[in-house]
């Protein structure tokens, strides 16, 4: 990047949607792909810079605690191509701020995301890319 020039904007689809397809590193919605991790929040579908499990943090998943208070119900976090349970200190911090998650496989969360959005319950997801 040269200098003065701006920052590239974040890849961001505003609204609620559910997911059209995932693998090959990255997810289908919205009639778009993504290449990539994602982060899909009530106010809308944004990457997310996490390749592995160990990466998840508060800091990581701060864009959660960003929407509007009662908007997430429940989060899924898919982890890759195998679930990988968060460390407790990071569950510990994650329940004290009143987030309620499900940790399993990318797959799984993704299916499961679907089905909450499809029923209409207020859900979201953090998703690591998956081949």
């Amino acid at each position: 990047m040269s200098a003065g020039a701006p920052a590239a904007a974040p890849q961001y689809l505003p609204g609620r949607h559910a997911l059209d397809g995932y693998g090959m590193g990255g997810f289908r919605f919205g009639g778009m792909s993504h290449r990539g991790s994602l982060l899909v929040l009530p106010s809308g579908i944004r990457a997310w810079p996490v390749t592995q499990a160990a990466e998840i943090s508060l800091a990581t998943l701060a864009p959660l605690f960003d929407e509007p208070a009662g908007e997430i119900g429940l989060c899924v976090i898919g982890t890759g191509t195998s679930q990988v349970f968060l460390p407790p200190e990071l569950v510990r911090d994650l329940r004290a701020r009143g987030l309620n998650f499900e940790v399993m496989s990318t797959g799984a969360a993704a299916r499961t995301y679907n089905v909450l959005f499809a029923e209409g319950r207020l859900a979201s997801a953090c998703l690591i890319a998956v081949a």
